[in-house]
């Protein structure tokens, strides 16, 4: 693993650009060694001193290859004019390395953007997967607590999670906010421990905001007794944001570390794997320390990370478009600058329903069936209704199916096409286009009034 890390393209441009000048020069010096007589091999039965340019070419592309092939040409002029390779230029053994040059650079910048559109398709997958990983736990977690102890809880934990969520929207602004000193702020901190304090029988816990990898001395929230120092060296604090991950006195105590005067730290980490800040247990009943807690603890935590990431990507486009879900604006915003960096393309599909008797509760039914990985948005307009259906990395093939799918709903009724059952659909491509801009250009061509949509005019 080392070697491969070693032997790996640079990223630095100057590094590129030294390792373009070196490796042609170093092929030189081995012509020289090994054939003194030719040592850019234009005689030979193979050029060898073309192998450099042809490396860089498919490690950086084509300009790096041709940057190796000046060097070769510059040193060819150096030993004619110093009278060590006289005679006329060596037109052919050039050109044909010139073109194999091209050629590898050609086959390198599109393996690179192949590479890039995987990496980027990969890394929205990951995210999501893991954001849905969360709701379906927490999921879990709400259903098994509501059969046991429903009776002695005033809420539920999905009633919780809204509640935690409008506590972060009204005090964000649906955004992630900085102090002074540039530390993130934590919206609804207060709150999230008050809800650990319900369900995780939290007795003295503490929240503190972490900037440029420094835990801040002072809390941004607690709950409990304040103690009388923060200990920014606690062997359990630092164990967890080494790995990034939750870490409680039992598998500090079985890994031999010194005693931790905190029970539980848990990092608050966003979908990125930025840290905002870290959760420091200090007291909590014996009995409540157990594996589930544990769970419920962490997975409450990234619920709270996800809405803070939410809300700050989906800020912009809310600012400017008050009634899109956050859910929603989250994902255009995401999509779109997948499809801005890696040219993996998705669709915003506009279904605009029109009255019809048969089909009043449509609308609803379709939003229900929607797949695993799309968003929705209803808008209801004095006159009809439009539903949005961002389809994410999906092409104009899916939005077709999609519509078949649909038309497949209607027929049964007696009607032979969605005109005929009111349904008009209109297919955007997530592309170029700002999200606002492209929505904007939905609402118009649906016929969606501003104060269904409230987006501004001079937006």
């Amino acid at each position: 693993m080392k070697i491969a890390r070693y032997l790996a393209p640079f990223s630095n441009p100057w590094a590129v650009a030294g390792e373009s000048l070196m490796l042609p020069l170093l092929a030189v010096a081995l012509g020289i060694w090994l054939n003194p007589l030719d040592p850019l091999w234009t005689t030979a039965g193979f050029p060898w001193a073309w192998l450099a340019p042809v490396i860089l070419a498919l490690r950086y592309g084509p300009f790096a290859g041709l940057a190796g092939a000046a060097v070769l040409l510059v040193a060819w002029l150096a030993f004619n004019l110093t009278g060590w390779l006289p005679g006329e230029f060596p037109k052919v053994n050039f050109l044909g390395g010139l073109i194999l040059v091209m050629l590898c650079g050609e086959f390198s910048s599109l393996w690179v953007a192949r590479t890039r559109r995987a990496e980027g398709v990969q890394l929205y997958l990951d995210q999501r997967l893991e954001y849905l990983t969360h709701q379906y736990y927490l999921l879990r977690l709400s259903h098994d607590r509501l059969e046991q102890d429903l009776i002695g809880r005033p809420m539920a934990m999905r009633d919780a999670l809204g509640a935690l969520n409008a506590l972060i929207a009204r005090q964000a602004g649906d955004t992630l906010a900085t102090d002074g000193a540039g530390a993130v702020a934590l919206p609804g901190a207060d709150g999230l421990l008050r809800l650990f304090a319900q369900y995780c029988q939290l007795e003295a816990a503490a929240l503190h905001a972490v900037r440029d990898g420094v835990v801040e001395a002072l809390p941004a929230a607690r709950i409990g007794p304040a103690p009388a120092d923060f200990d920014a060296a606690d062997p359990l604090l630092r164990r967890a944001l080494d790995n990034e991950r939750l870490s409680h006195v039992a598998a500090d105590l079985a890994a031999g570390e010194n005693p931790s005067r905190y029970l539980v730290a848990a990092p608050l980490t966003t979908l990125d794997g930025r840290v905002l800040a870290v959760l420091l247990v200090e007291r909590v009943p014996f009995f409540a320390l157990h594996e589930e807690m544990l769970q419920t603890l962490n997975l409450l935590l990234g619920y709270y990370a996800d809405g803070l990431a939410m809300h700050s990507l989906a800020a912009p486009l809310r600012a400017d478009c008050p009634a899109c879900p956050p859910e929603f604006a989250f994902e255009l915003q995401r999509l779109w600058r997948v499809r801005r960096d890696s040219e993996v393309p998705s669709v915003l599909v506009a279904l605009e329903f029109r009255p019809h008797p048969q089909f009043d509760g449509l609308a609803e039914q379709i939003a229900r069936q929607r797949r695993a990985l799309d968003v929705n948005w209803l808008i209801e307009a004095p006159a009809h209704k439009v539903l949005l259906t961002l389809m994410p990395l999906a092409g104009a093939a899916a939005a077709e199916g999609y519509l078949a799918r649909i038309e497949s709903l209607v027929r049964p009724k007696g009607v032979d096409s969605l005109n005929a059952a009111g349904v008009f659909a209109h297919v955007a491509r997530v592309d170029t286009q700002p999200p606002l801009a492209l929505l904007a250009h939905l609402f118009e061509v649906c016929d969606v009034p501003a104060e269904a949509c409230a987006v501004r005019a001079d937006a």
